[in-house]
C-alpha cells in the first residue's frame, strides 16, 4: 500500500489518497475541499479512485466527498451513523464558515466497530472511536501499521470535545482503549499537522500519556 497526504481547506486538513500497488485502484480519506488539487494528486499518482472513506462528518473532512463521489461515480464508506446530523449540516456550516456551496450526502455504507474496508487487495480494519464527534471512525492498515485516525489525535494532542455531542472522557477512553492497545509502532495520519506514532503520544501527550493513567497502563 501506498499513500499521498494531500492538506486541503483553510483549515489544513490532512486528505489521504490510498492506495493498492498492485491494482492501481485508491481511496479518498476525508477529501474535505480543494477538488481540483485532489484531482491532481490523482493523475500524478497514475490510479484509479475506487471509493471515498470519511472518519467523520465535519465540513473540512466531508465538505467534498458528494461532489468527488458524483463526479467519479464511486462508492462513500463511512462514518459511523451517530454523525449523520453533522452531514445534514455541511450545507448550512459550508455557507455559515465561508467554505462555500457544500452538499450533503448519504453514505452507500454507513460503518460501525469490527467492520473492515478494501482498497484494491489492501484491508483496512474499522474502530469507532465517539468523542471528538459520535460517529467518528478510524481506518485501521495491521500490514502496514497505519492509521488514519481523523480528529481523534493529533501529535501532541487530541481532538476538541466541546462541539455538539462531543464528549472529552469518551475521546480519552477511545484513544487509549481502542487506538493505544494497537501498538506503539503504529504510524498515525491525523486530520491537521504532523504525522506521529501510538508509541510517542503515550510516552509525551499531555493529554493521554500513560504517566497520566498509571492505573491502566500496561
Amino acid at each position: 500500500m501506498r499513500a499521498a497526504v494531500i492538506p486541503v481547506t483553510p483549515l489544513q486538513q490532512n486528505c489521504s489518497l490510498v492506495w493498492c500497488e498492485e491494482t492501481q485502484k485508491a481511496a479518498f480519506v476525508d477529501p474535505g475541499g480543494d477538488i481540483d488539487r485532489l484531482k491532481a494528486a490523482i493523475e500524478e499518482a497514475e490510479v484509479t479512485l475506487e471509493k471515498i472513506l470519511v472518519t467523520h462528518g465535519h465540513l473540512d473532512h466531508a465538505g467534498a466527498v458528494a461532489d468527488l463521489a458524483e463526479e467519479y461515480g464511486v462508492p462513500i464508506e463511512g462514518p459511523h451513523p451517530e454523525d449523520k446530523f453533522w452531514i445534514d449540516q455541511l450545507p448550512t456550516q459550508g455557507k455559515e464558515y465561508g467554505f462555500g456551496d457544500l452538499r450533503a450526502f448519504t453514505p452507500d455504507r454507513w460503518l460501525d466497530q469490527g467492520d473492515t474496508c478494501t482498497v484494491g487487495k489492501q484491508t483496512f480494519d474499522v474502530l469507532h472511536c465517539p468523542g471528538h464527534t459520535p460517529g467518528h471512525v478510524v481506518f485501521f492498515h495491521a500490514g502496514e501499521q497505519v492509521a488514519f485516525v481523523g480528529d481523534v489525535l493529533f501529535q501532541g494532542s487530541v481532538g476538541r470535545s466541546d462541539f455538539p455531542r462531543g464528549d472529552g472522557p469518551t475521546l480519552i477512553k477511545s484513544i487509549r482503549e481502542k487506538l493505544f492497545p494497537l501498538g506503539d509502532d503504529v504510524t498515525f495520519v491525523p486530520g491537521h499537522g504532523p504525522l506521529s506514532t501510538f508509541g510517542n503520544e503515550r510516552e509525551s501527550n499531555p493529554f493521554v500519556a500513560d504517566r497520566l493513567f498509571p492505573e491502566t497502563s500496561a
